[in-house]
């Protein structure tokens, strides 16, 4: 990219399943988001797939202007012929959570999706479903702390969010919010159920190491249950005498069987079947973090969940720094691609190594019959080797398609 400093985040494609009654969209730009200089990058990669080009750069002034909104996460197009595109802020580094909304042929900024005065009070991530007259959206924190190192004492201030926010999704108004408690700090993914006649998903909470479920009712409002709770490890040698997991990512089977996260920092990648959506049941799990590795800095004094520390992993000779944190699953559900930077202000707290040694992807094959994971040995993508240096990898798009790229109406 032609600018340093962006801090590149979230992609997403300008053309997707929305848009299945127009057969002229191609799935052929990448949208590229900057969560810190909120520029967009729009990158062509259907004329040369092995050669991506930079097709458009969207400046920051334009989305400042157009639509007041900034510090830009996750992109989702619609069957309008629009991408739209979540906020964490606004210009002045306030916590905004608000939708830009791009034209997906020449990729101008059109201005804000909600309403006005209807932005909810901090954002992230969204999921769209039409066929309920909704949308979900979560929430992480204030750009203008979050973006140094983290402070523990900023989430109980009520500098991070802890609620699901609803949206009348024709009228574009923030019509409900879902506070989840404690257990449901820094709420970040989010899915609904791939079925399109679902109206029921999960939103996997970091601080809080919990997901949640979230529903619609008999009186048709929303509500949520906690269905999944990663317990604190009781450690030594770190920041706080416990350590959460902070669920970071959660991706669910095409088939809408399978729920799979990742804990960054304790290190795990967790199968879940969810054909009782109220009671997920653990049916793989694999190790390959650095968080509470054997011979780490971290020793775990107490711990419900392994008798002993992991070993680190290590794949052809390169040892994985970080812990999982992206996930991706293939359209069979049988290849799970994990990689391990968040992003590069909480990669240099928590992981200096990563940061020094660059980040891996990994690829995780699933049992689709009975359930389970295993790394798979044979496949690594070392981002420590890249010409300029280490890099950070951390979100992932199929090109023939994914479980999170489509949203099916």
């Amino acid at each position: 990219m032609p600018n340093m400093l962006d801090e590149l985040h979230h992609l997403g494609w300008n053309a997707c399943s929305s848009c299945y009654g127009d057969p002229t969209k191609k799935r052929d730009r990448l949208v590229l988001l900057s969560l810190i200089s909120s520029r967009i990058y729009i990158v062509d990669v259907g004329t040369d797939p092995r050669s991506p080009r930079l097709h458009k750069a969207v400046e920051p002034i334009d989305v400042y202007f157009k639509s007041n909104l900034a510090n830009l996460h996750s992109t989702h197009c619609l069957g309008s012929g629009e991408v739209m595109i979540s906020s964490v802020g606004d210009p002045s580094g306030n916590a905004k959570g608000g939708f830009v909304l791009l034209d997906a042929e020449t990729f101008e900024v059109k201005g804000a999706w909600e309403k006005e005065g209807h932005a909810a009070p901090f954002g992230y991530d969204f999921w769209y479903q039409p066929r309920h007259n909704v949308m979900v959206s979560t929430e992480w924190g204030t750009p203008r702390l979050m973006f140094d190192i983290f402070k523990w004492d900023d989430v109980p201030a009520g500098l991070y969010g802890h609620s699901v926010n609803v949206w009348d999704w024709n009228k574009h108004t923030l019509i409900q919010r879902l506070d989840l408690g404690e257990d449901g700090y820094i709420p970040m993914e989010i899915r609904f159920l791939h079925n399109p006649d679902a109206a029921e998903g999960f939103v996997g909470c970091s601080y809080g190491s919990s997901v949640f479920r979230f529903y619609k009712t008999q009186k048709g409002d929303w509500a949520t249950e906690r269905v999944i709770k990663v317990i604190n490890k009781k450690v030594e040698g770190w920041a706080l005498p416990e350590m959460p997991g902070l669920i970071t990512s959660i991706v669910i089977s095409m088939d809408d069987r399978f729920l799979f996260l990742s804990n960054w920092l304790h290190g795990d990648v967790r199968q879940y079947d969810i054909t009782n959506t109220s009671k997920p049941k653990l049916v793989g799990q694999v190790w390959m973090g650095a968080g509470i590795a054997k011979g780490g800095p971290v020793t775990v004094v107490h711990d419900e969940d392994l008798k002993c520390q992991p070993e680190m992993l290590i794949l052809k000779g390169k040892k994985i720094q970080g812990g999982p944190q992206m996930i991706q699953l293939s359209f069979d559900g049988k290849r799970l691609y994990c990689t391990t930077s968040l992003y590069s202000a909480w990669d240099k707290q928590f992981y200096p190594n990563l940061v020094k040694e660059g980040a891996a992807m990994v690829q995780i094959d699933v049992d689709t019959v009975k359930g389970g994971l295993t790394i798979n040995k044979d496949f690594l993508i070392d981002f420590g080797k890249e010409p300029d240096g280490p890099c950070l990898a951390h979100d992932m798009r199929l090109s023939g398609g994914d479980c999170s790229s489509d949203i099916w109406i």
